[in-house]
C-alpha cells in the first residue's frame, strides 16, 4: 500500500513538474510577443498575451508589471465610467502586485504616490473625499519621504490639507506644518536638481560638447527644476493669506515658549515670517534672537543682518551679512545664500557689493539665472548715470542685455523670460542708423560709475 502511495505522490509530483515547466515557457514565449509589442506601442495586441502571463507566471519577469503600466494607461485615455473605475483598480493593484514580488526595484514612496495621484486625478468618478485621498498621500509620503519625489503629488498632497483646513477638520497649526515640510521638501529635491545641472552647465560653459546621455540628463533635470518651480508658486498661492500676519502670530506667540530651543522650530517660523512680511514685529526679532543664540549659524547671521536694517544699522548690518557668508560651507547652499545677500544690498544701494555677492552666487551655483538677470536690471537702471554722452549712455543696455542673455542660456526655468528680458534691453540700445552715424560700429565703449566695464558696439 504505501509503494502504491509513494508511485502516485511521485505520478503527481512528476504531472505538476511537466504542467509548470509547460506554463513557464508558454508564459516566456508570450512574454516575449507582449514585450515587442509594447516596444512599438501597440498596447491593443499586447493586451491579451500580457494578461495571461500576469495571471499565470506573476513573478517570471519585471517587463509584467513595467510593461504592464504602459498597457493599462493606455487603455485608460479611451475607457469610461464602469469600464474606467474597473482599470484604475486594475492599475493600482498592479503596483501593489510589483511592490510585493519587486520590492527592490519598486520605490515606495514613487508609487504610492502614483496610485494616490491616479484616485485623486479621477476622485470624482471614484466617489472620493478629500480626506481619504489625504490620507493616501499621507500614508505615502511618511512610508518613504525620500522617493515621493513627484511635483504634481507633493502639490495635490498640501492642497488637499488647505482644504480640509477650509472644511474645519485640520487645524492652522496643522497646516503650517504641513507646509514647512512640503516646502523644505521641494527645496531638498530642487537642490539635488541643481547641483546635478550644475555639473553640465559648467561643462558646456568650459566649452565641452555634451554626449547624448549627458544631453538627456540636462534634459531630465531642466524639466523637474520647471516643474518643481511652478510648484512652488502654486503651494504659496494655495496657502494665500491664511498665512498673513494676523493668524502667525498669536500661533507663534502662543508656542514660543514651549519651542525657544528647538531649532526646526525656531528655522521654520523666523523663516515663514520673513516670506510672509511679519518682519516689523516683536515676535520676529525675539525668534531671531532665540535662533541665534540656539544655534549661531549662517542662516542666523542672515536674519540678524535683516533685523540690524530696519534699524537702519547698516554697516552692522554688513559685518552679520559677511559673517553669515563666511559660515556657509556647502557650495550650493552658499550661492542661495551669495544671492539672498546681493539682493539685500541691491536694495540698499550698494550696487557694486551686490553685484560682487550675485557674481558669487553664478559661480556656486551656475545653473541660477536670476543673478544674471538682477546685475541686468542694475545696468540698466544705472544708464542714465553712467556714460558721458546719449550714445554712451544707452550702450549700457547692450551690457544688461548680454547679461540677461546668459540668464536664458544657464537658466531652463527662466529661458523664456529672460530671452524677453534681453530683447527688451536691445530695444533701448542705439539703433543701426544711430550706431552709422556715430561711425561706432565694432568700438569698445568703456563704462563709468559703479559698472566699470566695457561693451562692444554691434557690427552693422
Amino acid at each position: 500500500m504505501k509503494t502504491k502511495i509513494t508511485i502516485l505522490i511521485a505520478f503527481l509530483f512528476l504531472s505538476f513538474n511537466v504542467s509548470f515547466a509547460q506554463d513557464n515557457a508558454e508564459c516566456i514565449t508570450k512574454l516575449s510577443v507582449f514585450h515587442e509589442f509594447a516596444k512599438s506601442k501597440n498596447y491593443n495586441a499586447a493586451y491579451e498575451p500580457w494578461s495571461e502571463v500576469r495571471s499565470k507566471c506573476p513573478n517570471l519577469n519585471l517587463a509584467i508589471y513595467t510593461d504592464g503600466e504602459k498597457i493599462l494607461k493606455d487603455k485608460l485615455k479611451t475607457a469610461t465610467g464602469t469600464e474606467k473605475t474597473a482599470l484604475i483598480n486594475d492599475l493600482v493593484s498592479l503596483w501593489e502586485k510589483r511592490a510585493e514580488l519587486y520590492p527592490a526595484k519598486t520605490k515606495k514612496g514613487e508609487f504610492a504616490a502614483k496610485a494616490c495621484q491616479l484616485k485623486f486625478d479621477n476622485k470624482d468618478l471614484l466617489g472620493l473625499k478629500d480626506a481619504e485621498l489625504y490620507d493616501c498621500f499621507d500614508a505615502a509620503y511618511q512610508s518613504d519621504e525620500a522617493t515621493f519625489t513627484s511635483p504634481k503629488s507633493l502639490y495635490a498632497y498640501f492642497s488637499l490639507m488647505v482644504n480640509l483646513f477650509d472644511a474645519g477638520a485640520k487645524p492652522a497649526k496643522e497646516m503650517f506644518t504641513k507646509y514647512d515640510e512640503i516646502v523644505e521638501k521641494v527645496e531638498k529635491e530642487v537642490d539635488k536638481s541643481s547641483a546635478k545641472l550644475n555639473e553640465l552647465v559648467a561643462k558646456e560653459e568650459s566649452g565641452a560638447v555634451l554626449g547624448k546621455k549627458e544631453l538627456r540628463y540636462k534634459s531630465f533635470y531642466s524639466r523637474y527644476l520647471k516643474n518643481y518651480a511652478k510648484i512652488s508658486k502654486s503651494i504659496d498661492k494655495k496657502l494665500g493669506d491664511r498665512a498673513n500676519c494676523e493668524n502667525l502670530i498669536p500661533l507663534y506667540e502662543r508656542d514660543f515658549a514651549a519651542n525657544s530651543t528647538n531649532v526646526l522650530w525656531l528655522k521654520r517660523v523666523v523663516s515663514k515670517l520673513y516670506k510672509k512680511g511679519c518682519t516689523d514685529t516683536p515676535l520676529y526679532e525675539k525668534v531671531v534672537k532665540a535662533f541665534d543664540q540656539t544655534e549661531p549659524s549662517a542662516d542666523t547671521k542672515y536674519f540678524v543682518a535683516t533685523l540690524l536694517i530696519k534699524k537702519g544699522k547698516t554697516q552692522e548690518a554688513e559685518t552679520y551679512l559677511n559673517q553669515s557668508y563666511d559660515l556657509q560651507t556647502d557650495p550650493y547652499k552658499k550661492g542661495k545664500l551669495a544671492y539672498r545677500i546681493g539682493k539685500t544690498l541691491r536694495k540698499k544701494g550698494k550696487l557694486s557689493q551686490a553685484r560682487t555677492y550675485f557674481r558669487d552666487a553664478v559661480k556656486l551655483n551656475p545653473s541660477n539665472g536670476r543673478p544674471h538677470l538682477d546685475i541686468a536690471a542694475m545696468y540698466a537702471r544705472s544708464a542714465k548715470n553712467c556714460g558721458d554722452t546719449n550714445f554712451n549712455k544707452r550702450a549700457v543696455y547692450w551690457l544688461a542685455a548680454q547679461e540677461a542673455q546668459k540668464a536664458s542660456r544657464v537658466d531652463p526655468t527662466l529661458s523664456k523670460v529672460a530671452k524677453q528680458t534681453a530683447t527688451s534691453y536691445r530695444a533701448k540700445a542705439p539703433s543701426k542708423s544711430e550706431i552709422f552715424s556715430e561711425s561706432a560700429t565694432g568700438k569698445t565703449i568703456k563704462i563709468g560709475c559703479w559698472i566699470g566695464a566695457s561693451v562692444t558696439v554691434p557690427s552693422l
